[in-house]
């Protein structure tokens, strides 16, 4: 369904933007072309209101506070990568690498990874990560969170089938790699199911694990439940042992357009690393991050 609504608004705005470009193009030149630039690059527009935001949020967060040069560079590497995600890889190629749940070659005897993606993504997201994997033999499973925008609870049942197959598989417990939201839904898979001895460690990346300034916004339960005042964050401890955060890894940016105040995406007890200057999805696939986590295995 999400492929299909992404794949549904990317036509849209192609549509438009070339129907604009056609109907004004013979008599209005300039207005055809900024017209067109606007329809398809207006992202960036909203991108670029994100950061504003954020900056004005993070100045009273401990984490360092971003450079002007670091927010236009984190502006411009989301402007490039945002729409490869939510208007190719999403849409279009979301199937493009298979599951794998045996592990071949070198990666036989050792344990794989379940992928969780974040709010209005699916498995497509971690294309890069799946193609590394694939490529070094590794088992792994990439999740598609349904429904969209019910529960974080709702998606319990599925982390836990997916864990219990790629475990089946390798006989190992697995790594669970998390962006955004995935990283909640992880927690939330933690506490039902009193998992923390099933999985190997847990990594989160730009999780909003205090919630998100920009959540209130949202009206679907799962953007509520991301408030930073939220009951259902506040409860995602109860019943827990003291020590359960050692168990995770936080990836965090000073210039996260999505989650912030930067801290938010940081976990007491566990090992918190700050990425700086790089932006909500942009975080995903820094080269430092993606190597330092795949280490894990």
């Amino acid at each position: 369904m999400l492929a299909f609504l992404q794949k549904f608004i990317t036509l849209t705005l192609i549509a438009a933007s070339g129907g604009w470009l056609l109907y004004f193009g013979r008599d209005a030149p300039a207005l055809a072309a900024s017209g067109f630039l606007a329809i398809l690059l207006g992202y960036a527009l909203i991108l670029a209101i994100e950061f504003v935001i954020s900056r004005q949020v993070n100045l009273s967060d401990p984490a360092p506070r971003p450079s002007l040069r670091q927010l236009l560079a984190a502006w411009l590497a989301e402007s490039n990568v945002a729409p490869r995600v939510f208007c190719w890889r999403q849409p279009f190629r979301s199937l493009l690498v298979a599951d794998r749940l045996a592990p071949t070659g070198m990666a036989q005897g050792q344990r794989g990874v379940v992928f969780i993606h974040g709010f209005f993504c699916n498995r497509g997201f971690w294309t890069p990560w799946l193609k590394r994997l694939r490529a070094s033999g590794h088992a792994f499973v990439a999740l598609d969170l349904k429904p969209i925008f019910g529960s974080i609870d709702d998606y319990v049942p599925q982390i836990d089938d997916a864990v219990e197959r790629i475990t089946l598989a390798t006989g190992l417990p697995p790594l669970l790699v998390c962006h955004s939201m995935g990283g909640l839904a992880a927690r939330a898979w933690l506490r039902h199911m009193r998992a923390d001895a099933r999985v190997h460690h847990v990594v989160t990346i730009g999780t909003p694990h205090q919630g998100t300034w920009l959540a209130r916004f949202g009206h679907g339960r799962n953007s509520r439940q991301m408030r930073p005042v939220s009951d259902w964050l506040g409860q995602l401890d109860d019943g827990m042992p003291p020590d359960r955060h050692g168990l995770f890894t936080c990836w965090y940016s000073n210039c996260d357009n999505i989650v912030f105040p930067a801290s938010a995406a940081t976990l007491p007890g566990a090992d918190n690393r700050l990425v700086q200057g790089a932006a909500h999805v942009q975080l995903a696939f820094k080269p430092e991050l993606m190597q330092a986590t795949l280490a894990m295995l």
